[in-house]
C-alpha cells in the first residue's frame, strides 16, 4: 500500500529527515509531504532542497521561512529585512539560487490530500479553503489582532472543518492536537524531535535531533 506521510517543520534537518525516512520503511510507491519551512537555522538547506527538487516522491508547502527567503530572491525584501538566521542560508545558497528560487517559488499554500490539508502554520476557522489567505497559511497562530502572536486562543483549537488540518510553524515537545488539527512541529531544529504522520494509518513517528541547530524562542 502506498503511504503519504507528512513531516514536520524541517529547517535544514537533512540528516533527521533520512533517520525519519529509514524509521518508517519509506517505500518507491510512498509520499512524503512536509509542512513548509525546509531551509533557515539548520545546516543543510542545499541538501534538503536538492532531494525535494529532484524526488519526485517529495513536496512542500511553503513556509514563513520559505517565503522570506524566496521573496529576497525576488527582490521584494532587502538582505536588511531578514532575520540573521534567514539571511546567513540566503548567503548559503547563493551559488544555485535561481534554481532554489525557482523551487520555492512552485511551492503551494497549501496540499490537499482528500481527508486530509498540509498547511505551514493554520486555518483561518469559517473560512474555505481557497479562500485562505498567504499571512495566515504561513503565519497563522492565534486567532487575536496580531496572527503572529503566541497569546490568545490558538487557531487549531477552534478549527473544526474538513479536511483535518495538519501543520507546523509552532514547535511543541509533542504534536499539538485540536478538534480536527495535527501539529507535527516538534523542535527538530532546537534539538527536540522530527515527527511525521502517516495519513492512512494516522500512525505517528519520530527521531530525536542529532543536536540543536539554533536556540528557540521563549
Amino acid at each position: 500500500m502506498s503511504r503519504t506521510i507528512v513531516v514536520g517543520d524541517l529547517h535544514g534537518c537533512y540528516d533527521e529527515l533520512m533517520m525519519l525516512t529509514a524509521r518508517v520503511g519509506l517505500g518507491a510507491s510512498d509520499r512524503v509531504v512536509c509542512v513548509g519551512d525546509l531551509v533557515v537555522k539548520g545546516e543543510k538547506h542545499r541538501e534538503v532542497l536538492d532531494l525535494f527538487r529532484t524526488d519526485a516522491r517529495f513536496s512542500s508547502v511553503i513556509g514563513n521561512h520559505d517565503r522570506a527567503l524566496l521573496e529576497y530572491w525576488q527582490g521584494s525584501r532587502t538582505l536588511g529585512d531578514l532575520k540573521p538566521a534567514q539571511a546567513e542560508c540566503a548567503r548559503q545558497l547563493e551559488e544555485g539560487r535561481e534554481l532554489y528560487a525557482a523551487y520555492l517559488g512552485s511551492l503551494p499554500g497549501y496540499i490537499d490530500l482528500g481527508s486530509h490539508v498540509v498547511v505551514h502554520a493554520g486555518l483561518r476557522p469559517g473560512v474555505a479553503l481557497a479562500e485562505q489567505s498567504l499571512d495566515d497559511l504561513t503565519a497563522l497562530r492565534t486567532l487575536g489582532p496580531d496572527r503572529e502572536s503566541r497569546e490568545g486562543t490558538p487557531w487549531y483549537e477552534v478549527y473544526d472543518g474538513e479536511p483535518t488540518a495538519l501543520f507546523g510553524h509552532w514547535p511543541a515537545g509533542e504534536p499539538r492536537r485540536g478538534p480536527r488539527a495535527i501539529g507535527l512541529d516538534t523542535g527538530c531544529v532546537y534539538g527536540y524531535k522530527l515527527t511525521a504522520y502517516v495519513v492512512e494509518t494516522g500512525e505517528l513517528h519520530s527521531v530525536t535531533a542529532l543536536r540543536a541547530y539554533d536556540a528557540p524562542k521563549g
